[in-house]
């Protein structure tokens, strides 16, 4: 059960709820302004991997609570780090992520359950039975830890050659178990966690070529026996010598028409200036043109923790700055002056309420509400009273500043309203003595 959970359980036995209220003015619309609002105004997320070792970083964290609405854990959730010897589990750092992702509202990717890499050395020496049983007991073990809490998994991950083959990678699981391995890894995955999306993810397979093609016959074979997989991933490494390839849309699309959904999943173009941003666009643009394209990760917050740094590949540059790219993938996204549905006019009014209350602590809640035309995103402020401390957020993602205590509220995923429609976020807040009630500032709307 997550700590969010938790909270609102003890609040429900105390069985206190107060309310108060207080109105924002409306503003007038100003574009959506960062990457996971101007995506969800798409109906798409724009996710990035997380390592858990900088989330104590301020500028690492602020950047995430406030660009982001979806996260994947880098390595954390790699075998070698939950299960480093057999039947023992350890999820100290994939909590770390996960806690802090949907402490911002965000959704979150499970990666990865079963791949030959990052595996530690007791499951290499396992013959076939011992073997299917690990590979099994690992998915239900992870899977059942944040089961719930996961919107799509990346169930087996670079099970393909590169090359002209189409052929299957060598690992211990295809060697041992066969081309099976794989369905049953979906099939147990399913049973773990009916509601997560299963996904199958690999790199290499962007456009149309043999070892893509050889992924769309084991999706099209699993689709007519009723093999339970929902979405294929594509990992989107790129350079200069493997540029975005010219039928990258055409490859998502026949992956779609196939029934399931797709996700760029790793992300990330090297180089700089206007020929990075050009290919960032290209990609975000062929998503969008994909009705089943649900969202894009790119792999990295800022270019000094990027696994491929040399080749300066993502968003934002070494100081959090934001790169050229940057732009372009927000302009594509139709933010930043592209997404205004109201043309100018929208408006929307945020209104507070306390929802539980107890000695230490109370609950609060914010409902956006859109004005007299449609909204594609909103933002909002809450002060709050030192010494009191928020503990956790939910439906919006947040920055901080203020010393902390005042927080900038935007949508995680629920920024698209209907003229008078409504949707909230809450958050969990600490009293330590002061019982104040947070102020919450202007809406803003576009």
């Amino acid at each position: 059960m997550s700590m969010t959970l938790l909270r609102l359980s003890r609040a429900a036995t105390a069985g206190l709820v107060a309310a108060a209220a207080l109105t924002a003015a409306a503003h007038t619309a100003e574009a959506a302004d960062t990457l996971g609002s101007a995506a969800a105004g798409q109906g798409r997320y724009f996710g990035t991997a997380v390592a858990a070792n900088h989330l104590g970083e301020a500028d690492y964290a602020a950047t995430l609570n406030r660009e982001f609405n979806s996260a994947t854990p880098e390595n954390e959730m790699k075998w070698d780090a939950t299960e480093p010897s057999r039947g023992t589990f350890t999820f100290t750092a994939a909590d770390q992520v996960v806690d802090h992702a949907r402490s911002q509202g965000m959704d979150v990717r499970g990666h990865t359950l079963v791949w030959h890499s990052q595996l530690p050395s007791w499951v290499g020496g396992l013959g076939a039975a011992e073997l299917r049983t690990a590979m099994n007991g690992h998915i239900n073990g992870v899977m059942g830890r944040y089961k719930g809490r996961i919107h799509s998994w990346d169930v087996v991950n670079e099970a393909f050659q590169d090359g002209g083959s189409g052929a299957r990678r060598s690992s211990p699981f295809q060697d041992k178990l066969g081309d099976g391995f794989i369905e049953e890894a979906f099939r147990t995955a399913r049973a773990a966690d009916p509601a997560a999306k299963l996904c199958y993810n690999d790199y290499n397979t962007d456009g149309v070529n043999a070892k893509s093609t050889a992924v769309y016959t084991m999706v099209k074979d699993f689709k007519s026996r009723g093999v339970p997989i929902d979405c294929v991933g594509f990992q989107g490494h790129f350079n200069s010598a493997s540029p975005v390839p010219s039928d990258f849309r055409a490859n998502l699309q026949r992956f779609a028409d196939l029934g399931v959904d797709v996700q760029i999943t790793e992300l990330d173009i090297e180089g700089s200036g206007t020929a990075q941003a050009d290919s960032y666009a290209d990609v975000v643009e062929a998503c969008l043109a994909v009705d089943r394209c649900t969202g894009i990760t790119v792999w990295g917050v800022t270019d000094k923790y990027s696994w491929r740094s040399g080749g300066t590949p993502l968003l934002f540059d070494g100081d959090y700055d934001e790169k050229p790219a940057y732009d372009a993938v927000l302009t594509a996204l139709g933010g930043d002056g592209g997404g205004d549905p109201g043309n100018g006019t929208a408006s929307c009014t945020a209104t507070y309420s306390r929802t539980a209350d107890w000695n230490s602590g109370y609950n609060g809640q914010v409902t956006i509400t859109a004005g007299s035309e449609p909204i594609g995103s909103w933002t909002t402020t809450v002060t709050f009273t030192s010494p009191q401390q928020v503990q956790a957020t939910w439906n919006a993602a947040t920055a901080w500043a203020g010393g902390g205590n005042v927080m900038t509220a935007r949508p995680s995923w629920n920024g698209t309203l209907a003229a008078g429609a409504s949707t909230s976020f809450g958050f969990t807040v600490a009293k330590n003595g002061s019982d104040a009630v947070p102020a919450v500032g202007a809406c803003t709307a576009s």
